[in-house]
């Protein structure tokens, strides 16, 4: 059997979803630059579907507005932003009702930086029923790295949730 993603991470998705059916949660993502890679990861397991609802690739802004982000949002800070990560958050827990979702919008290169938002730059959302928290990172390596990075990263913020380290 092949895997399409690395041990680590795979390692990574199962804990996803073992702490996830430890709480009875149900999980969501929005996903830009990273295309459906961390569902497809999460996905990659079998009986993942006990806890993974769905989600949505916005990879084009017109996408992010049909899920519910704000246009004026997206003109005032851009697609890669704090603000834009946790309208994605918020408005894919809401379309699925998911106890969970994570979203993911960056700029993976090798181009479409600027200086204030380089290539590599990435900001996660996530949005639970207390809360919703951004981050971002700024990763190394050319598109494939970034955007597995950022699928990792994605995974861990997931985790830290399921765990109840980020309420």
């Amino acid at each position: 059997m092949t895997m399409l993603f690395p041990p680590d991470v795979m390692t990574l998705a199962r804990a996803v979803l073992d702490s996830c059916r430890g709480r009875g949660w149900t999980l969501a993502a929005a996903e830009s630059c990273t295309g459906g890679l961390l569902l497809g990861c999460l996905t990659e397991i079998a009986g993942s579907s006990d806890v993974v609802l769905g989600g949505f690739v916005t990879y084009a802004n017109r996408q992010k507005e049909a899920l519910g982000v704000p246009a004026a949002l997206l003109a005032t800070h851009g697609a890669v932003s704090a603000e834009v990560a946790a309208a994605m958050a918020t408005a894919t827990r809401a379309a699925t009702a998911a106890d969970v979702a994570v979203s993911i919008t960056g700029i993976a290169g090798p181009g479409g930086g600027s200086a204030a938002k380089p290539v590599g730059l990435v900001w996660f959302g996530l949005a639970t029923t207390e809360r919703t928290f951004t981050q971002h990172m700024i990763f190394a390596g050319d598109r494939s790295a970034v955007r597995l990075a950022a699928v990792a990263e994605g995974l861990r913020l997931l985790q830290s949730a399921a765990r109840g380290d980020l309420t």
